[in-house]
């Protein structure tokens, strides 16, 4: 198994319009091929001094393996989400696990 986390963190500027942009266009990746599942979400409420909440959602998608991340990496939807929504975070931070 394959993880692959991403925590964006979202201009503070972006109009409620370009914020519905933003999950729409992050909901989209739920839907490619290659993903076996995944989750959208805010940080939680724990509030403990090792909790990192420097964000504005969490994306963490499962894989089968490696080379279905790649695949989901080059698909025309994960693309059109960079286009589209690229400029609505002002950071972005990734963890892939290989958890075999």
């Amino acid at each position: 198994m394959f993880i692959h986390s991403v925590y964006f963190t979202l201009r503070p500027d972006l109009t409620p319009a370009e914020h519905d942009t933003f999950l729409a266009g992050a909901r989209s990746l739920l839907t490619i091929g290659s993903v076996l599942g995944g989750h959208l979400g805010r940080p939680a409420g724990t509030d403990r001094p090792v909790i990192d909440r420097a964000y504005s959602y969490g994306l963490v998608l499962t894989f089968a393996d490696e080379a279905a991340h790649d695949a989901y990496q080059a698909d025309p939807v994960h693309d059109a989400f960079r286009t589209g929504c690229g400029a609505l975070w002002s950071a972005v931070r990734i963890f892939d696990v290989d958890a075999a």
